[in-house]
């Protein structure tokens, strides 16, 4: 397997060859980060710890190379550090017994013998190398609270009929929860992200900000002074990579 080491650091365009064909690790931080999200889920964890947890995979990875270390088992000390981070804490117990039933369907929890206890110390040095890996900086600030206030703000500017025919803030929040697939939490500024993803899903129905036409700057420039229409793209195309991924990886 190709390692992906620092260089490779948030995805985007350098993840596929000059075939155009994905690189070996954007399919392995794919699948993994939809093990976090899935396990996540299952594990009970809200949308900002499970965010947190997928950053400090991508984050990790972006200082080791791939093949030094089992991703699996960093995405496992991942939720499980994240879980402190954000004060939803997990026990290691679940935390196995979700990622045991996650790669084998069916089976059992695993029963407390030594393959147990040797899989939970692995997660727990894991997280003290992950710690050490990151200095300690395993606090971001996630788009989240900015896209709540943004489409506050969006549903008052659209008229009523406009915004209820049509799910722009499900689909917002959707493409904010799947660009954690990628690396866009590394390389772009939250305020950022979440402007895009209301651009992107603007778009995808046909809304139009009212108005736009006669305002002296754009509706996105107003929640974000310093963003500019490169940088949507930039993230837009970053986002549609992502789901081009998710339909070439099983």
């Amino acid at each position: 397997m190709e390692a992906g080491g620092p260089g490779t650091c948030g995805g985007g365009a350098e993840t596929r060859g000059s075939e155009g064909r994905l690189a070996p690790e954007s399919r392995v931080h794919f699948r993994v980060t939809r093990f976090i999200m899935e396990a996540g889920v299952k594990l009970g964890m809200r949308s900002i710890p499970i965010a947190t947890a997928c950053t400090i995979y991508h984050k990790f990875f972006c200082e080791i190379n791939l093949d030094a270390y089992d991703p699996y088992l960093v995405a496992m000390s991942s939720l499980y550090l994240a879980g402190k981070v954000e004060e939803q804490h997990l026990r290691t117990r679940d935390i196995i017994n979700v990622s045991n039933r996650y790669f084998h369907p069916g089976s059992d929890p695993l029963e407390l013998d030594s393959r147990f206890w040797e899989i939970r110390d692995s997660i727990v040095q894991c997280e003290l190398l992950v710690l050490r890996v990151l200095r300690f900086q395993v606090s971001f600030q996630h788009p989240h609270k900015y896209l709540l206030h943004y489409l506050v703000s969006l549903k008052n500017w659209l008229n009523r009929y406009s915004w209820q025919r049509t799910p722009v803030s499900i689909t917002a929040w959707a493409l904010l929860q799947d660009s954690y697939h990628g690396g866009l939490c590394l390389r772009f500024r939250a305020q950022h992200i979440a402007v895009a993803v209301i651009h992107l899903a603007l778009q995808a129905y046909g809304v139009e900000v009212p108005a736009e036409a006669e305002a002296e700057k754009p509706w996105w420039q107003v929640f974000s002074e310093d963003l500019t229409k490169p940088t949507i793209d930039n993230i837009v195309s970053d986002l549609i990579q992502i789901y081009t991924m998710d339909t070439e990886i099983p």
